[in-house]
């Protein structure tokens, strides 16, 4: 479902757009759809048709997103299992300090050599009213003062129904524009679209490499552009919009911790209105990467940062739990498979 789908369907139903407007700020605080304020009640601001319909809207609302499991982490954040109405599943994660994590596909698309979403590919796309459903969810839980758009799917392969969602999020739902984070690998289309939205979020580019075909290598269905011409449209962006480009970097072992990549990063983005943030790759069992260890990840951050160029590691949220993005779906669907069919 998109939103302007849930929208027209209430206008069917005569209400309002001053109607629409507060049963669009009760879902996204995950209230009631018929609570006002306190001081009001439904009869007094909603037309009888809304009220009466009130039940079936508030059951197809709660459909959209449904909590299937919860894992709670020692850094504060918790993984959402999150099941969609057809029954396919995405995940949220709740950040410290407020913050929340949302996908915007089913699977993904372009095909990350180091992340567990891509190997499953693209299986659907998320309609908006979906998206912000993520967010009406994870506000039964605890308070959301940011959303960053960085969880299953490329943000930029679903750029209309994300956009809608932004635009939602940025004003019914209280939430700051530099508050709402759009990461992406890089689209041209990103950067035609996003400054002409009533709602300018800061964007995250997934860097990841300064060498063009190390990058194309480890992001194999992104779209090519040389790691420089990104730089310049995200610096384009970040000052007509007043938000640091954060750059998205996952460390991994002697594929891109290297002198060279550094020096590359330098060559890149010192000057820049940047923040780049190293990842450390969030390793498995059995796996083909690993991240640096700790000693070679302070020396590294200590190497950009003294050089002119903010640095910061972000770890991923929840790695005590095997939390990193598409391992709880992939375990959630590997356990769906493993059962023995029912019998009658």
């Amino acid at each position: 479902m998109k939103i302007a789908d849930f929208h027209q369907r209430l206008a069917d139903l005569g209400a309002k757009p001053r109607h629409i407007g507060r049963i669009d700020r009760a879902w996204l605080q995950g209230w009631p759809l018929d609570t006002g304020t306190r001081h009001q009640q439904a009869q007094d601001f909603l037309p009888l048709s809304v009220r009466e319909a009130m039940p079936q809207l508030s059951e197809t609302v709660a459909g959209l997103a449904r909590l299937r499991s919860e894992h709670p982490a020692a850094d504060g954040s918790a993984r959402l299992l999150v099941e969609l109405g057809d029954g396919q599943m995405v995940e949220s994660v709740l950040l410290p300090r407020d913050g929340l994590c949302v996908s915007s596909q089913v699977g993904c698309a372009v095909g990350c050599v180091f992340c567990m979403t891509g190997k499953s590919g693209l299986l659907r796309q998320l309609g908006s009213a979906e998206i912000v459903a993520q967010v009406a969810l994870a506000r039964r839980f605890r308070p959301v003062k940011k959303v960053v758009f960085m969880g299953m799917g490329e943000p930029a392969h679903n750029l209309d129904n994300v956009l809608e969602a932004i635009e939602l999020l940025g004003t019914a739902g209280g939430i700051g524009h530099k508050n709402l984070v759009f990461s992406t690998v890089g689209d041209p289309r990103v950067f035609e679209r996003l400054p002409q939205g009533p709602v300018k979020p800061a964007l995250a580019l997934s860097l990841h490499s300064t060498d063009a075909e190390r990058r194309h290598w480890l992001l194999p269905r992104a779209p090519r552009i040389d790691p420089q011409e990104l730089v310049e449209l995200g610096e384009a962006y970040a000052r007509q919009t007043g938000h640091p480009i954060q750059y998205q970097w996952t460390l991994l072992e002697g594929i891109n911790d290297s002198q060279e990549e550094m020096d590359g990063i330098l060559r890149l983005l010192k000057g820049k209105y940047a923040v780049m943030n190293l990842i450390p790759y969030n390793s498995l069992e059995a796996d083909d990467y690993r991240r640096p260890g700790g000693e070679r990840i302070v020396a590294l951050v200590r190497y950009l940062h003294s050089r002119g160029v903010l640095t910061k590691v972000r770890n991923s949220a929840g790695q005590d739990i095997d939390g990193g993005c598409g391992q709880l779906r992939a375990r959630a669907e590997q356990a769906a498979r493993s059962r023995p069919p029912r019998t009658r």
